[in-house]
């Protein structure tokens, strides 16, 4: 084998080995999390309310009222959420395209200044910023790369944020109500089923994050199941009280 040839299958192997997982967790992340919050919270207040020892069908409109109530709660605070980033990035952007229109040496110079401290030699940040000047959009999109840390076309959409949220939160809430709405009338199926559910979250959580499958499901699997536990007991408490 050639040198050329064999340094070609060193670049191809180094290429496909030298992957890196989703960091920011895309799609993934928010989704299982959504999904987590509504099985925690749903599941923790119909603990709650079976623990004053109330009818199975208290339980069951509790349950659906708690998902329907978290589900809009969430896709309301994250539509706002994001909508609001969104604004607030959009006017840094336009703070910064004014500038590039008023003062385009001043911004060429700041951009080539920022090169240098990283270490590349002046002359040639010089000349690398007066290329990437030259177009005022170009400008625009590392300018907000290197100083604001944004990608301006890639802003998150506020729409698909809450619909997104909407249907993650609603889908983790229903899991414990499955039982009560396939007929069964016994809390521990239900909370069989959400435990099993939480565990599940947590192991798929571990695809962003450096703990193991098993770690990251038991941990969150006794996370839940305390809340179930001290939701019950006060439920349990407050309804002898009340009583």
């Amino acid at each position: 084998m050639s040198i050329m040839e064999n340094e070609a299958a060193l670049h191809e192997a180094h290429r496909d080995n030298h992957t890196h997982r989703d960091v920011n967790g895309g799609w993934l992340r928010p989704a299982v999390f959504g999904a987590m919050d509504g099985l925690v919270s749903n599941l923790a207040l119909m603990t709650g309310v079976a623990g004053g020892d109330v009818s199975h069908r208290t339980i069951v409109i509790t349950g659906l009222v708690g998902l329907a109530a978290g589900a809009f709660s969430m896709a309301a605070g994250e539509y706002t959420s994001v909508a609001s980033q969104r604004e607030l990035v959009q006017a840094e952007l336009e703070v910064e395209r004014r500038e590039l229109r008023k003062h385009p040496l001043d911004e060429m110079k700041e951009l080539a200044a920022l090169y240098v401290s990283r270490g590349v030699e002046p002359r040639l940040a010089a000349e690398v910023a007066e290329q990437l000047s030259r177009d005022p959009e170009q400008a625009l999109e590392i300018h907000a790369r290197e100083e604001l840390g944004i990608d301006p076309d890639d802003l998150p959409s506020p729409l698909v944020a809450a619909l997104s949220s909407f249907g993650a939160f609603a889908l983790g809430a229903l899991l414990p109500l499955l039982p009560y709405l396939l007929g069964a009338t016994a809390l521990w199926l239900a909370l069989l089923l959400a435990l099993i559910g939480l565990f599940g979250c947590g192991a798929v959580v571990a695809r962003v994050t450096a703990r193991s499958w098993w770690y990251s499901g038991l941990r969150q699997l006794a996370l839940g199941g305390a809340a179930a536990g001290i939701t019950y007991a006060l439920g349990a408490l407050f309804g002898t009280a009340v009583g």
